[in-house]
C-alpha cells in the first residue's frame, strides 16, 4: 500500500517537470522575440533616422565599436536570421512539448494544433481557383 503514494508522487513532480519545460520554452521564445524587435528597430533607425555618416557606433558588451554602416546593418540582419530560425524551432518544439503534457494530463490532444500556413504557391492556386 505503499506504493501508491510513492507513484502519486513520481506522477506529480512528472507533470510538474513536463509543465515547467513549457512554460520556459515560452519565455525563452519571449525573451528572443524582444531582441528580435530590438534588432528591427536598429534596422529601421540605421535606414530611416541616420545621417548619412559611413560609419556608426555599435555596442558590444560594455565597448562601443565604430563599424561602417553597411557592414552593422549586414551583421543586424544576420542576427534576424538567426533569431527567426530560433523562435521557429522553439515553437515547433513547443507543440510537442504541450501534446505531451496533455497526455500526461489525460488530456485529449489539441485539435488543429498541428496546423500550417499555406506556402505562397498554394495561396497563388487557391486564388487562381476561385477567380475562375
Amino acid at each position: 500500500m505503499d506504493a501508491l503514494p510513492v507513484r502519486v508522487l513520481e506522477y506529480l513532480t512528472e507533470v510538474e517537470e513536463a509543465a515547467e519545460d513549457v512554460l520556459t520554452t515560452k519565455q525563452q521564445i519571449v525573451d528572443l522575440d524582444t531582441k528580435r524587435n530590438g534588432n528591427r528597430e536598429a534596422l529601421n533607425a540605421l535606414k530611416n533616422e541616420m545621417s548619412d555618416t559611413d560609419t556608426v557606433k555599435v555596442c558590444f558588451g560594455s565597448l562601443f565599436i565604430k563599424l561602417p554602416k553597411s557592414k552593422t546593418g549586414e551583421m543586424i540582419q544576420k542576427d534576424q536570421e538567426q533569431l527567426d530560425k530560433e523562435i521557429n524551432d522553439l515553437r515547433a518544439a513547443l507543440k510537442a512539448k504541450v501534446n505531451l503534457l496533455n497526455e500526461m494530463q489525460g488530456k485529449p490532444q489539441l485539435r488543429g494544433y498541428n496546423l500550417s500556413p499555406l506556402s505562397a504557391d498554394e495561396v497563388r492556386a487557391v486564388n487562381s481557383l476561385l477567380k475562375r
